[in-house]
């Protein structure tokens, strides 16, 4: 697993020890990210369910201004603390250890409007769209918020969660990548 481009473009992430884990494949990285061309640079971007935190570390390096990282494992903070502290971006990153399905009010006390979100929960377990719910709950997202959520094919999401609406799909795989917007 590596950083595909911008600043840190080749640099190597840390997995994560002794847990069974899907990441975020450097293909699909790229997929997304090309997609998300315009919508990086300057962003504001949360990462849940980080795990190494290769999809907003991949955001640092093309150009986000800052990234917030939320994941409850221990074992992924440690790796994630070792990824972000390997490329000195400390400075544009807050690491956070919460049980993101318990809520995202904890978001509110940060104080930012979150540009891009990144959603990768462990696959078929209903996570997604509790996950858009509370999301849309902690009202720490800006207007023109995108939410890129990878799940399984299996897991069908509606059209609408929340105030958020299904704005393009594409399948890699076994892989769905869903782009949720704000209803305007």
């Amino acid at each position: 697993m590596r950083v595909i481009s911008g600043a840190l473009k080749g640099k190597r992430l840390y997995p994560i020890r002794g847990l069974t884990i899907r990441p975020t494949t450097d293909y699909l990285r790229e997929s997304i990210f090309n997609i998300l061309a315009g919508w990086v640079e300057d962003a504001i971007v949360l990462d849940l369910f980080a795990g190494t935190g290769s999809l907003g570390i991949e955001a640092l390096s093309r150009g986000a201004a800052t990234a917030v990282f939320v994941d409850k494992n221990p074992r992924a903070i440690t790796a994630l603390t070792r990824n972000i502290s390997a490329y000195r971006l400390e400075g544009r990153s807050t690491i956070l250890q919460r049980d993101i399905l318990r809520g995202l009010s904890f978001l509110k006390s940060i104080d930012l409007a979150f540009d891009l979100v990144f959603v990768d929960p462990p696959y078929d377990k209903g996570f997604v769209e509790r996950t858009m719910q509370l999301l849309d709950r902690a009202e720490s997202t800006s207007d023109g918020v995108s939410i890129v959520i990878e799940h399984s094919r299996r897991e069908v999401l509606p059209e609408k969660v929340a105030r958020f609406i299904l704005s393009d799909q594409r399948h890699y795989r076994k892989t769905l990548v869903s782009f949720y917007r704000p209803v305007l």
